[in-house]
């Protein structure tokens, strides 16, 4: 194990990784190496390299917090975070795509009855989305529990990984209905060294317009998901690579008038329906 140089670096630390009895770690671990070690002489990295890239790393861990998962965003801009889901979360067929890995409860839901108005705080256009949540074969699902968060229209205002949420139930026939506005274009937080990232890139930190949603129900699996509004500038490159076009949708314009909760509008509002399909556990 002396003398080590370019040519005898990647059989030492394996061999010396490979006293582990975790045959999982081992795989992970060989492989790891072997790449990283393989990146290295492919691009011929140099010590001044090396340095940015920790020192880069290290700038990734300072950033994050409690409220702000630094290196979340890292891997979901590199499109590892996309890779990964496709390869572990495959569907059987009609049932709606995940967009996003499952995630705790979010502690911060305000509980709301169907048909309420869940926009809270935010502002912009007015918008009423309604639909059933559905088994694979198309049979409504009842009782589904629904997180639902979203960005208002402050386009200055980056948006951090977790947001407040709205928190619904469908109910016994699969249905849910509420009101709120209608999503719009979003940054993701670019003030810290992934946004430095994508600045070198040449790539923007813009995300489409969308509501995420988390739906439970007994018997089925967690579905972390987001739905899109057709016509949004980046649905083409979302920052994070996390569009599917079954997801986007349209919302459709109405004229003011009677709205899909009884009551009347002065001003022009929006509809979406949109169905959920459900994976069996």
């Amino acid at each position: 194990m002396r003398n080590l140089d370019e040519a005898t670096i990647t059989q030492a630390v394996l061999a010396r990784n490979s006293s582990t009895a975790d045959a999982r770690l081992c795989e992970v671990m060989t492989s790891l190496v072997q790449h990283l070690h393989a990146f290295a002489r492919d691009i011929k990295l140099t010590e001044e390299e090396w340095r940015s890239g920790i020192d880069f790393l290290e700038q990734v861990g300072k950033a994050c917090s409690s409220d702000r998962q630094e290196f979340v965003l890292l891997s979901h801009t590199l499109g590892l975070s996309t890779l990964v889901l496709a390869q572990n979360d495959r569907k059987p067929s009609g049932c709606t795509e995940a967009t996003a890995f499952d995630v705790p409860q979010i502690q911060n839901t305000t509980v709301y009855d169907l048909g309420a108005d869940i926009s809270a705080r935010l502002h912009g256009a007015k918008g009423y989305m309604r639909g059933t949540i559905r088994d694979a074969k198309g049979n409504p699902v009842p009782s589904a529990a629904i997180q639902v968060s979203q960005a208002g229209d402050d386009l200055n205002n980056p948006v951090a990984i977790d947001t407040e949420c709205a928190l619904l139930q469908a109910d016994q026939l699969g249905r849910y209905f509420f009101s709120t506005v209608v999503p719009q274009s979003q940054r993701v937080l670019d003030d810290g060294p992934v946004g430095t990232m994508l600045t070198a890139l040449n790539r923007h930190a813009w995300r489409p317009a969308h509501l995420e949603f988390v739906i439970s129900a007994p018997g089925y699996k967690r579905l972390v998901t987001q739905v899109f509004r057709e016509g949004d500038p980046y649905l083409d490159s979302d920052a994070v690579f996390g569009v599917r076009s079954s997801l986007i949708t349209h919302w459709a314009l109405q004229p003011p008038g009677e709205t899909p909760d009884g009551a009347v509008s002065s001003d022009p509002f929006y509809t979406l329906e949109f169905d959920f399909f459900l994976t069996k556990a």
